[in-house]
């Protein structure tokens, strides 16, 4: 492979993964009864479709202490870790207000201020995630959110890490029904701000239904792993990296990359890329922009600084993904499909907002003089008017 060849072959690579069947239609329907309907919509729908079937959304505080208690001492100390590394990490994505005095003699602030109230999904599927629990809560938390909920399937393993995190509450419902509730409220399930969390299909839907409404984090679809490999790589650790990505589902695209055939034919992935030099390495992982990014050996490791286009690097030997997915600190919630050109990791500022703070003062006649033409070139004579009236020192 050729760097001009690179972009024609991340897409044909992209595209072997088949895109999910399309369940709008559906995921529109249930949104509709759980925004019509309240509680007693969510909770049928619950038992229907996400085989929940109980009382009431919220999960009672005793069974929270109940999981967190009868928890093995092993996976607690491993949340405890990932809970400190990413409440650290997710902390140094804060910024300070910023003020800045202009010209004519206006101040402008600029303000950081976290939402009031987020929802995290964590999915169950096969498995249950607490890590996801970790990774969603934490980043909320540290972002400032005032009240930090939780939507899940009633998992020991998962109320415990949610009690460890301190969520306000979870909600013992999931599927589409769980985000359209979370979305618009329910008589148990307050309205939130901000949804995150990965998902299936159909919560990913539903969180695209309902991105006019509420804040999310993106649409989370197969997870991928790309690997370039050069001089000095760790073969069989990057064998089991490859062998790990490929445990999260069908649809898992994993790729290694390299510059030597021999190291290639140590690796197990679903495409396997000979590339004339790591420059062609290179161009091949921006353009395919992965959801994790592994670099191993020293002439791939020092492509790392060059990178711009990959959801999580990781960087070294002893750097797999594994790590990130618990407890290295990074966020496992990455944007996945190609994502990475545009869109970050979930982070403090998928719960903030920047808000301006505008004094103006004695500038306003200066400003003014500006600003009148404008709104006359636009068609808008009470914006000139509002602006003229300020012309004249006022009390």
């Amino acid at each position: 492979m050729r760097v001009d060849d690179a972009a024609r072959v991340a897409a044909e690579i992209r595209a072997q993964v088949p895109p999910g069947a399309s369940v709008a239609g559906p995921v529109a329907e249930i949104i509709d009864a759980v925004r019509r309907g309240g509680d007693a919509a969510l909770l049928e729908l619950e038992a229907r479709h996400g085989g929940i079937d109980v009382d009431a959304p919220r999960v009672d505080d005793a069974l929270l202490d109940a999981a967190l208690a009868s928890l093995s001492d092993d996976v607690r100390a491993g949340l405890e870790v990932a809970i400190a590394n990413v409440r650290a990490v997710a902390e140094s994505g804060l910024d300070d207000d910023r003020s800045v005095r202009l010209p004519e003699g206006q101040t402008i602030a600029l303000r950081e201020v976290p939402v009031r109230r987020a929802a995290v999904y964590a999915p169950g599927g096969r498995h249950p995630y607490p890590s996801s629990v970790v990774m969603g809560v934490v980043t909320a938390r540290a972002a400032g959110v005032d009240e930090v909920y939780l939507a899940a399937s009633p998992n020991p393993t998962i109320l415990a890490a949610a009690r460890m995190c301190g969520v306000d509450a979870v909600f013992q419902v999931t599927g589409a029904q769980a985000i359209a509730a979370l979305a618009y409220g329910t008589e148990t399930v307050p309205r939130m701000d901000v949804i995150v969390g990965p998902g299936s299909l159909w919560v990913q839907e539903a969180k695209r239904q309902v991105a006019d409404v509420v804040g999310i984090d993106g649409f989370a679809g197969p997870s991928d792993l790309t690997v370039i490999a050069s001089a000095g790589a760790d073969v069989e650790a990057l064998a089991l990296d490859l062998q790990a990505q490929a445990e999260h589902g069908e649809g898992s695209l994993t790729v290694a990359v390299s510059d030597s055939q021999s190291l290639l034919d140590g690796l197990r992935a679903g495409s396997k890329l000979l590339a004339d030099d790591m420059e062609a390495a290179l161009a091949f992982a921006e353009a395919l922009a992965p959801e994790h990014l592994q670099l191993a050996g020293t002439a791939a490791e020092a492509l790392a600084p060059r990178v711009r286009s990959a959801g999580c690097l990781f960087v070294g030997n002893a750097a797999g993904t594994a790590f990130g997915d618990y407890v290295a600190g990074s966020n496992h919630t990455l944007p996945t499909e190609g994502a990475a050109r545009f869109a970050s990791g979930l982070n403090v500022r998928h719960f903030r907002r920047r808000m301006a703070e505008v004094r103006l003062g004695d500038a306003a006649p200066a400003l003014a003089r500006a600003g009148v033409p404008i709104a006359h070139a636009e068609g808008f004579p009470a914006h000139a008017a509002s602006m003229v009236v300020r012309q004249t020192p006022r009390p």
